[in-house]
């Protein structure tokens, strides 16, 4: 607020707003894990903000969502590195006994458990999950 950082404050009061909106739905204080799914879900919301408005032309919009996203990620842990994204896929896939594209539910619920607690973009684990059972 000291340093009038507009973007930067509006960031953080959706964020605390979201965090104590499901502080109210749980009707109980979020743990470490709880807070980081929201600060997660808001980025993925912006993300998909950011493709809606680029699609519309709006990229002055797009470029606002960006810079809330490089807030929110200060707030997130990090980045999970590809090479264990990959093994985590290959070893759900195993554990699951998955042959085909019939089989992806239970390999991303796997692949998901195996990564909880580390930032990681579904959609990304999704095309990888996809990749690997299609046999490509």
């Amino acid at each position: 607020m000291r340093t009038h950082d507009a973007l930067r404050l509006s960031a953080l009061r959706m964020l605390k707003a979201a965090l104590m909106n499901r502080e109210v739905e749980r009707g109980r204080a979020l743990d470490a894990a709880e807070s980081a799914q929201v600060v997660a879900a808001l980025v993925k919301q912006r993300r998909d903000s950011i493709e809606q408005f680029t699609k519309g032309g709006r990229t002055d919009l797009a470029d606002k969502e960006s810079a809330e996203i490089r807030v929110l990620e200060a707030y997130l842990p990090p980045a999970a590195d590809p090479a264990v994204v990959e093994r985590a896929v290959t070893e759900a896939i195993a554990e699951t006994g998955a042959a085909s594209a019939k089989d992806m539910g239970r390999v991303m619920k796997a692949a998901m458990a195996k990564l909880a607690g580390q930032s990681v973009d579904g959609k990304a684990v999704n095309e990888l999950v996809r990749k690997k059972l299609s046999g490509s």
